[in-house]
């Protein structure tokens, strides 16, 4: 099909003045859906998104869009088994079944046939413990990063489909924002459980989706959300209110109670853990949940689904969308019926995410946002640990973290032989195919960047750090021929006000800069919008304990770093976000508190 109107010969979405209005002619669903979806993306304020769907729609072609995922509307569903037949199409510890997308199995040929048939990989919309297509027939590409290659469509979920799904929540949601305690306990236990058993499959998927390695999801990024669900089944039963004495003859005590139906929205760089630390609380409390993942990294969410429908939990009372921020995200964060949304992600979206919020039902909020956090190594610092905790800080998850030390502060005294171990270490980094197993050290692999934007996000951030005179010690490069390798990469001399100093650069960069004091190094740590995170490293507890309790951050590690746990919070100060997750502090998010007054003075004893 020519990019050009047939009729009207003009690449306009509008056809102003078209002959075909003259003809009397219609336009197409297709052209009247495009239309309608772009006209939105512009009434807020996504100029860059309209501008690229109009781009594809230009490019359609008879039966498919052209690859590309950042727009992958599809008039027909690209299954598994339409894929050219090349040996390069997936890694070779990969196979293909000849099958539906969402009944397709992808596992280790020999090693792990069996829980390939238990847990397929879902590419449809779950709503009320079913999978089903999105009302709009509308499909996005979810690409394997590590080969730039398709993996398969997913539904695109619609403003309908939304509404769809706050129905089914409203109406799990008498009983189950009613039902004991110990009854979700055990769903929440039964689900870990199903996950523990089905650990190796998640965490392939988790490899072949987000692109990184498969020792890392397995031993880290598994473990961690297995935890957690078993962390907050352990709270269920024990959500207790208090008795206070008031004034009067009366008993006052308060009860807490679930918030209602959530939003929630999750990210793509921990895509099975940031689900579990949003689902876990939740549900734990009686809450019911539409949960939107990334659309880079749908697939584990699905998976997950699956499981706790497997489980036993209650139709309705989990719902999970795939589909982008500007159409899915959107809808979520102005339902009026959804009482509150929680999210992760850049502090960007988080505006207009409060924004929508005020704007619709004025729905409670909780943000975990960007962070630009500061890592401070002092002279009497055991300089291994400290390079180990810079190495762990900045390139864990190819640098993909919202607590990244992206800012590590070394004295004069030790800077110089800190810069030259960093290098040293940056460069035993090696670069791997997410699912090759058997490394041993987990900690020394990186995969690929996320995809191709955020690729380019990071190469951007190198060329600028070096257009500015920040000195490039090794890395800045692509790695490898294929896929959104990126080699680590180590910048020395860098000052405060340089662009790599200020901005969240997501990406395996590293930025060391050189202080003289203490106190020079805390006013210049908290000199920044962001506060998620911070470290000191230092042989002087006292020292380690002042300026803990100086520095402006969530969370302040002493001689380590990235070391997380379900039982203790996780969030921001300043605009790294509002709230927190995990301990008993992320109840608080899903909970309200009801103060009860009872009249006693009419008692009678007769």
């Amino acid at each position: 099909r020519p990019a050009t109107c047939q009729i009207c010969c003009t690449t306009s979405l509008r056809h102003n003045n078209c002959q075909r209005e003259k003809k009397g002619a219609k336009m197409s669903k297709l052209e009247e859906s495009v239309e309608m979806i772009h006209d939105f993306l512009k009434e807020q304020g996504y100029d860059s998104s309209a501008r690229a769907l109009r781009s594809d729609f230009r490019r359609i072609s008879k039966d498919t869009f052209s690859n590309g995922h950042s727009n992958g509307f599809r008039r027909k569903r690209k299954n598994f088994n339409e894929f050219d037949d090349d040996s390069d199409q997936f890694d070779s510890q990969f196979r293909r079944k000849r099958a539906r997308a969402d009944d397709f199995s992808i596992g280790r040929d020999k090693d792990y046939k069996k829980s390939s048939k238990s847990v397929p990989i879902q590419t449809r919309l779950f709503i009320n413990n079913k999978f089903v297509e999105s009302r709009s027939g509308r499909t996005f590409e979810t690409v394997n990063p590590s080969t730039g290659k398709v993996i398969c469509d997913v539904d695109w979920a619609s403003k309908e489909d939304v509404d769809l799904a706050v129905k089914a929540a409203q109406k799990a949601w008498p009983k189950w924002s009613t039902s004991s305690g110990p009854y979700r306990r055990d769903l929440l236990l039964k689900l870990a459980d199903l996950m523990e058993k089905h650990k190796e499959r998640l965490a392939e998927v988790e490899a072949l989706d987000n692109g990184k390695p498969y020792q890392v999801a397995f031993n880290i990024d598994l473990v961690l959300a297995i935890k957690c669900y078993r962390y907050y089944a352990g709270w269920a039963d024990k959500l207790m209110g208090e008795t206070m004495p008031i004034e009067g003859k009366y008993l006052c005590y308060t009860r807490r109670e679930p918030m209602g139906i959530i939003g929630q929205i999750t990210p793509w760089n921990f895509p099975i853990l940031m689900q579990a630390w949003k689902l876990a609380p939740a549900l734990a409390v009686g809450c019911c949940v539409i949960h939107k993942p990334s659309e880079k990294t749908p697939l584990t969410a699905l998976m997950i689904a699956h499981l706790a429908r497997e489980a036993g939990f209650p139709a309705g009372v989990l719902n999970v969308l795939t589909g982008d921020g500007p159409v899915t995200g959107e809808a979520i964060t102005r339902h009026k019926k959804i009482d509150k949304v929680a999210f992760t992600g850049s502090t960007g979206v988080g505006r207009r995410i409060m924004k929508a919020a005020a704007e619709s039902n004025l729905k409670r909020v909780t943000l975990e946002l960007g962070g630009k956090s500061p890592l401070i190594v002092c002279k009497d610092a055991d300089l291994d640990q400290a390079v180990a905790a810079g190495q762990l800080g900045l390139f864990l998850n190819s640098g993909q973290c919202c607590i990244a030390s992206s800012r590590i502060f070394v004295q004069d005294d030790v800077y110089d032989e800190y810069v030259k171990k960093a290098v040293q270490f940056a460069k035993k980094r090696k670069l791997v195919d997410p699912l090759e197993d058997g490394h041993k050290d987990i900690l020394a692999i990186q995969g690929p960047q996320v995809d191709k934007l955020q690729y380019d996000r990071v190469m951007k951030y190198i060329e600028t750090g070096k257009r500015e005179g920040a000195r490039l010690c090794c890395g800045g490069v692509r790695g490898g021929s294929r896929g959104y390798y990126i080699a680590p990469t180590v910048f020395a001399d860098v000052e405060d006000d340089m662009k790599i100093a200020r901005e969240e650069i997501f990406g395996p960069v590293m930025v060391i800069l050189r202080f003289s004091t203490l106190e020079e190094a805390i006013k210049r740590a908290n000199d920044t919008e962001y506060g998620l995170g911070a470290g000191i490293m230092t042989r002087d507890p006292a020292k380690a304990l002042a300026t803990a309790h100086k520095l402006r951050a969530g969370t302040v590690y002493v001689n380590c770093y990235n070391v997380f746990d379900a039982s203790a919070p996780f969030g921001g100060f300043k605009q790294s976000g509002q709230g927190r997750e995990l301990g008993p502090y992320g109840l608080e998010n899903y909970s309200e508190v009801k103060t009860v007054i009872v009249e006693l003075g009419s008692a009678k004893f007769d």
